[in-house]
C-alpha cells in the first residue's frame, strides 16, 4: 500500500556534466549523508500537444534557490542557468512526461557539524513517475489517518526551506500510516492545529467554501497549493486560509491534497471517519479537472504555469 512506481532514467547532470544513472555516487562522509543538508525540488513535466511542458518551473527553482541561501549553501549556478538544466535533462533523457528532482547538497569534506568545510554539489536527475498516491487515488480518493508524530514548530527547523533533512519526520509519518493500513498520514503543528500532509499540503471544503490551513510556520509553502487556490478562484470558488482544529477533519464535506506528485488527491476518510459520502467529491474534481486540463495542455494556461520544453516533438 502506498507504493510508487518507479522508473530509472539514463543520464544525471551534476555540476555541468552528465554522468550515468548508476555511476552518480557521493561519498559516505558527505555531510547531506552524515546531517541531512541537502535542499530540493520536486518538480514534473507532462507531455502536453505542444510537446512536454514543466509546471511551474521558475517559482520550482525560486524556492529551490530560497532553500539553499536560507541554510548558506547557495551554488555556483543561476537560478536562469538551472531553469535551462531542468529543460535539458529531459530533452537528454528522451522524456515526455517525468519528474524532475533538482538538488544542491553538502558533499565530502569534514566529518563535524560545520557544513561550510564541504563542497556544495548541485544535481538534477529525472525520471517517469505514475501517480503517488496509487493508480486509482485520483478517481477514487485515499483512506488517511491523523499522524502521531507532528510537524516542527517555528523557529526550530525553517519549514520554508524544502530540506532533505526535514524529511526524516514526513518519513516516520508515512512509515506509520502505512504499516496500519493507510496510505498516508495528516500532521498536526506543535500547537495541535492540522499543518499539512507527509509531504502535501491539505485542503478541507466546508459548506462550499475551500479551507486551507493557515501557513504558520509549520508547514511548507507549497507550490502546487498556490496554484489551485488560484484555479479554485477561478472557477468562482471561495477560498479562506484559516486555523484548523483537528476535529473540523473528521465534519469536513470534502477533502484534498495537493503537491508536485499528489497533483490533487482526493481523501475519502481520516481515522476511518468518511468524509462526506466517503469517495471525492464534486468540488474537489471540479479542481483536480482544472488543474489536470491546465498541466496537460488541454485549455490556454491562462496563468502561464507551464514551460515548453524546446527540441522534444510532441508524441504522435
Amino acid at each position: 500500500m502506498g507504493a510508487v512506481e518507479f522508473q530509472e532514467a539514463e543520464w544525471i547532470w551534476k555540476d555541468g556534466e552528465y554522468v550515468a544513472w548508476q555511476e552518480c555516487k557521493i561519498h559516505l562522509l558527505a555531510t547531506a549523508v552524515q546531517f541531512g543538508t541537502s535542499v530540493f525540488e520536486g518538480i514534473r513535466a507532462y507531455e502536453t500537444p505542444k510537446g512536454p511542458a514543466v509546471f511551474r518551473l521558475e517559482p520550482h527553482i525560486d524556492r529551490l534557490m530560497d532553500s539553499a541561501k536560507i541554510y548558506r549553501m547557495l551554488p555556483e549556478y543561476s537560478r536562469e542557468e538551472l531553469i535551462e538544466v531542468c529543460q535539458d535533462v529531459i530533452r537528454k533523457n528522451g522524456l515526455r512526461d517525468c519528474y524532475i528532482r533538482p538538488m544542491i547538497l553538502r558533499g565530502y569534506g569534514t566529518p563535524g557539524l560545520n557544513p561550510t568545510l564541504s563542497p556544495i554539489e548541485t544535481y538534477v536527475a529525472t525520471w517517469p513517475w505514475g501517480t503517488y498516491l496509487g493508480r486509482d487515488a485520483l478517481e477514487k480518493g485515499v483512506d488517511v489517518c491523523v499522524s502521531s508524530w507532528q510537524r516542527m514548530a517555528p523557529n526550530t527547523f525553517p519549514a520554508r526551506a524544502k530540506a532533505g533533512g526535514h524529511y526524516t519526520n514526513a518519513q516516520l509519518m508515512k512509515m506509520e500510516a502505512v504499516q496500519n493500513g493507510y496510505v498516508d498520514a495528516i500532521a498536526l503543528g506543535p500547537s495541535g492545529l492540522v499543518s499539512e500532509g507527509s509531504g502535501m499540503n491539505l485542503f478541507l471544503v466546508v459548506d462550499g467554501v475551500v479551507v486551507s490551513p493557515v501557513l504558520d510556520g509549520t508547514s511548507l509553502v507549497g507550490i502546487t497549493r498556490s496554484a489551485v487556490i488560484q484555479m479554485a478562484r477561478g472557477l468562482g470558488y471561495e477560498v479562506v486560509e484559516r486555523p484548523v482544529p483537528r476535529e473540523a477533519l473528521y465534519t469536513a464535506d470534502e477533502m484534498f491534497f495537493t503537491g508536485t506528485a499528489a497533483e490533487v488527491t482526493p481523501v475519502r476518510s481520516v481515522d476511518r471517519i468518511e468524509i462526506g459520502a466517503g469517495r471525492a467529491g464534486p468540488i474537489t474534481l471540479d479542481i483536480q479537472r482544472r488543474f489536470l486540463e491546465t498541466v496537460r495542455g488541454e485549455n490556454d494556461d491562462p496563468h502561464g504555469y507551464l514551460t515548453v520544453v524546446e527540441g522534444v516533438a510532441a508524441a504522435v
